[in-house]
């Protein structure tokens, strides 16, 4: 850093979010070794935001303190006994140092001082909202670039180190048990967010082809070209070439397949086994849901979307799922607060018109099946469509005639496209908490606490789940 210019430093900069500070550490030639030898006052001058002046002081400090422990280190290293030539020979003392430096920084790593407003949610274990989320996940970003002297690239066990410090002092964070899995991932999206901006910078581009990008793999469209610099904008993907692979084969085969009449069953589960690390790292890419269709359309069917969960989860959603509503059927349709709701009225008037009690209890079971988000305060129409039109892009269930025995019809409907017929309500519900897992998509916040309470009993989290 010593030996960095101005534009190095203003890069460096950028890189930290501390972008509105180039302009004036250009006015007054702020180079590397100028940029390590400011104090409090000089940042004063320089910088006039507080949070500014902290965050670029405490980078300063920790980046003396980084090289005075390696300074120490090395002097260890040279003074060491010969029984040890490995350690201080050639790439094993670089892999030496690195080893030491991520030791160095698992073991001082503290959480964050949240601001006021955070605190204040966290002292009462309230569950955060998505805006608290963001700024929490926000400030973990931020503090951890400090720890990794302004690096955008932490390892996985870096990671795991900052969510493990936030569940444990925070345990109410873990949400059913996947709070974990559901963190790591914000606080990974979050790097990628603040990675996106700098992705010309020839460090950044050195850094993303070391772990794995490759120059040309995304492009912007045309929108985003036209747009101003402080609009963020997505990043359009480039279609998936499998011409010629071994993949191909594959999917070619699924596609022809899934156009017969009679299929052979065995072979496609055995080629979507095959394929599923594809599948899986497509979804992960956020490829458009059309195009991961195209090429593996079994997933439209419940069977086979089914079975995907399955090997994702090892849990049998479909049988989960008759479980629940035959539990849960009558306590639901018994409480106070679905007494008046249009589909309890409905299923009422339909109850007096059979007798058999196949029929009644898959009414029943039906009606309490609809009125989970009545139950649990949430926007049914994030749910399901009863004999109306879908209308929201998030996973949801398109119902028409839902009481009667010849004309039911359920469907799931993805970016409001259907995307399968389905039989009856069970399988119409399993297909719905299975496509947001299956497709990876985030749950809205107004329906969160019916599909919590559907996941909780799905996976088998802790105690078995309440109704309020």
């Amino acid at each position: 850093m010593e030996s960095w210019s101005v534009d190095q430093v203003c890069n460096w900069l950028r890189q930290r979010n501390l972008g509105e500070l180039v302009p004036k550490f250009r006015e007054e030639e702020v180079s590397g070794a100028a940029l390590l030898a400011l104090n409090d006052r000089m940042v004063q001058q320089l910088v006039k935001k507080i949070g500014h002046q902290a965050v670029l002081m405490d980078l300063i400090n920790k980046y003396q303190q980084q090289k005075s422990g390696l300074e120490s280190l090395t002097h260890c290293c040279e003074t060491a006994s010969p029984k040890f030539p490995e350690v201080i020979s050639g790439k094993n003392l670089k892999s030496f140092f690195a080893r030491y430096k991520t030791l160095q920084w698992t073991s001082s790593y503290a959480l964050p001082d949240f601001p006021y407003d955070v605190k204040c949610m966290l002292a009462e274990k309230k569950c955060p909202d998505h805006s608290m989320r963001i700024r929490i996940i926000e400030f973990l970003q931020a503090d951890m670039t400090k720890y990794l002297e302004g690096s955008l690239y932490p390892n996985s066990q870096q990671y795991n180190i900052v969510v493990n410090a936030l569940l444990q002092a925070y345990p109410f964070l873990d949400e059913d048990g996947n709070g974990f899995l559901l963190w790591k991932r914000a606080l990974k999206d979050r790097f990628k967010y603040v990675r996106r901006p700098i992705e010309d910078d020839e460090q950044v581009l050195r850094n993303k082809c070391k772990f794995g990008h490759r120059r040309g793999q995304t492009r912007k469209s045309s929108f985003a070209e036209n747009k101003p610099d402080d609009v963020q904008v997505q990043v359009e993907e480039e279609p998936v070439h499998l011409e010629g692979s071994a993949m191909d084969v594959h999917i070619k085969w699924l596609k022809q397949e899934y156009m017969k009449t009679q299929r052979n069953w065995k072979e496609v589960d055995n080629r979507m086994n095959v394929t599923i690390e594809t599948r899986r790292k497509m979804i992960s890419n956020k490829t458009p849901l059309k195009d991961i269709l195209r090429l593996f359309p079994f997933l439209r069917l419940p069977y086979q979307l089914f079975r995907e969960f399955q090997l994702l989860t090892h849990m049998d959603i479909y049988k989960k799922t008759i479980e629940i509503l035959e539990i849960y059927s009558e306590n639901i349709l018994s409480l106070y607060v679905v007494r008046n709701n249009p589909i309890n009225i409905m299923l009422q008037e339909n109850l007096k018109r059979h007798t058999e009690e196949d029929i009644l209890k898959y009414m029943k079971m039906t009606a309490a099946c609809l009125l989970l988000p009545a139950v649990f305060g949430d926007d049914a129409s994030l749910f399901a469509a009863v004999n109306e039109e879908v209308k929201v892009a998030t996973p949801v269930l398109e119902v028409k005639n839902p009481f009667s025995v010849n004309s039911r019809e359920f469907a799931l409907y993805v970016e409001r496209e259907e995307l399968a017929q389905l039989s009856d309500c069970p399988t119409a519900l399993a297909a719905l908490v299975a496509a947001f897992h299956v497709f990876d998509i985030p749950c809205p916040k107004r329906i969160r606490r019916t599909l919590n309470f559907l996941e909780s009993l799905v996976f088998e989290v802790g105690s078995p789940a309440s109704l309020p």
